[in-house]
């Protein structure tokens, strides 16, 4: 026998992180089989026979490795003892200890959890169905017979329990099969109208059934339902081991423990069929709703599958041949029809922010081009926060009219453009000019002038006499080249003096010349 310390350092899961694990996963599997046939003991050749291999020194050291972490415990065999030298021999015969035995269970529920697909059974909507018919003949008599209603509840509790179980299994492995619809598109293809054909007689099945389940139900409460949960667990209480001195008392505990237990699935029977509300469906109800969007998202799969193995052309193809259109444009006011009409940029009334952060903005004139973590924050909702959504009660607001501020924006812009192009034509030379006979410049065209000359010697290498760039918008170009020997020339401007080495500069403005 196992010892205290042997039991509390045994580690009945140690063989499967082993160089050896299937091997050890074949021996013990072994004695599981053989418990199943009521065959407690096993020899080394009676181990080997199961394996369908010969009883050699691998088998030996498996069977006592697995002694030595308590999946097993060996006896001595003193069975087929017949001599002295029999007695003296080492013969073991080996069993599995509540250890190994419990080990292999929770592997063997794992394995099922793990490759449990579930299904779809609509024949045991109509067992449920069934055993609810014949619960109702029972509430009916004045004197049901309690052996009949605890079997019909048993049998009722375990067709509801698979039904359930299975269902979700079904459709966590087809959410699954749906996302990896990629790795085997042949398979998935093939497959999806059977699929689908299945999932539409289960709806139908479903829906019909289930009417017929909650008005089963319903009439069973109106005839007392709670007489026969009652009547199943008297019957279950009668075997509950008596504790203590006092046996009634023990016996109304059981019966106590095991009417709440039924009375608590027969609610999880009627929340499944029978819906309390529109804020709480039934679960058979929200079944149906996600076999109809399991539907749905299976043909959006094969529709995507369809359009990539049709060789239809992608999102970089798109954008090429809308390229192409802009470059063959006659004027930009085309070229801003085709941007409205393929991006659809408009105005965004749905986009408000708060006034007392319109007022912030106001009050310390954050400019365009202030990022995020500089400017003002937005104040929010905390519904919105916690909820992704926000619901005012009342009246909704009026949209605000904001052609105001839209004409504003407008002569803004058309200011800003105004001054562009004045600083442009300021800027612009009728040829090769030298930086020293540039005149007084004012800040909008002199902040024009430093963008381009930053573009030109950022643009030149070591050893260039002359450098030529084109602005990133395309509409100017800058020649720079420097003068040997000219010294230090001075450009004024409103905000100082710029100084620097003599070049000969010629800036072209390309619209114009276009």
């Amino acid at each position: 026998m196992a010892t205290p310390a042997e039991t509390t350092r045994a580690q009945p899961f140690a063989h499967l992180s082993t160089p050896n694990a299937a091997l050890y996963r074949a021996v013990l599997s072994a004695f599981a089989h053989a418990k199943d046939r009521f065959i407690v003991h096993l020899r080394p050749e009676d181990v080997a026979a199961e394996l369908g291999q010969e009883s050699d020194e691998p088998l030996a050291q498996a069977l006592n490795k697995l002694v030595e972490w308590g999946n097993l415990r060996a006896d001595a065999d003193t069975s087929r003892v017949t001599t002295v030298e029999d007695f003296h021999r080492r013969r073991l015969l080996f069993q599995l200890t509540p250890e190994g035995q419990a080990a292999e269970q929770a592997i063997a529920f794992y394995e099922e959890a793990i490759g449990h697909r579930g299904s779809l059974q609509s024949v045991a909507l109509s067992d449920i169905a069934e055993q609810l018919s014949s619960l109702a003949v029972l509430a009916g008599q004045p004197d049901p017979d309690p052996a009949k209603t605890h079997l019909l509840l048993l049998t009722l509790a375990e067709r509801f329990s698979s039904l359930a179980d299975n269902a979700q299994a079904f459709m966590a492995s087809l959410r699954r099969a749906i996302d990896f619809s990629d790795s085997d598109v042949e398979g998935f293809v093939a497959y999806k109208e059977r699929l689908i054909d299945y999932i539409n007689r289960f709806i139908a099945d479903l829906a019909n059934m289930g009417a017929r389940i909650a008005r089963l139900i319903g009439e069973l409460e109106g005839s007392g339902h709670e007489r026969l949960l009652m009547l199943a667990a008297r019957r279950e209480a009668a075997d509950a081991v008596p504790e203590g001195a006092d046996a009634d008392e023990a016996y109304a505990r059981a019966e106590a423990t095991a009417f709440a237990s039924w009375r608590n699935r027969w609610r999880g029977l009627k929340d499944w069929f029978v819906s309390r509300g529109a804020g709480h469906p039934s679960q058979a109800r929200l079944l149906r709703q996600a076999a109809v969007t399991a539907i749905k998202q299976l043909i959006d799969a094969i529709g995507l599958l369809n359009e990539r193995r049709s060789g239809r052309s992608d999102r970089s193809a798109d954008f090429r041949t809308l390229a192409r259109w802009f470059a063959e444009a006659p004027d930009e006011a085309a070229m801003h029809r085709l941007w409205r009409a393929a991006f659809g940029l408009s105005s965004s009334r749905h986009l408000t922010v708060t006034p007392q952060t319109v007022d912030l903005w106001q009050e310390e004139d954050v400019a365009p081009s202030t990022p995020w973590r500089d400017a003002p924050p937005i104040r929010i909702s905390p519904q919105l926060r916690r909820t992704g959504s926000y619901e005012r009660r009342g009246k909704p607001n009026r949209v605000q009219d904001r052609s105001q501020a839209r004409t504003f924006l407008l002569e803004q812009a058309e200011r800003e453009a105004a001054e562009t192009a004045a600083a442009r034509a300021r800027l612009r030379t009728d040829g090769p000019t030298l930086l020293s006979e540039l005149d007084v410049l004012e800040p909008k065209a002199f902040r024009l002038f430093l963008s381009l000359l930053g573009d030109a010697l950022a643009a030149r290498r070591p050893g260039d006499t002359e450098v030529t760039v084109v602005t990133g918008d395309g509409s100017m170009e800058v020649r720079l080249s420097p003068v040997d020997g000219g010294g230090v020339v001075e450009i004024r401007t409103e905000d100082g003096v710029l100084t620097g080495p003599q070049h000969v500069i010629e800036i072209r403005d390309l619209a114009v010349s276009r």
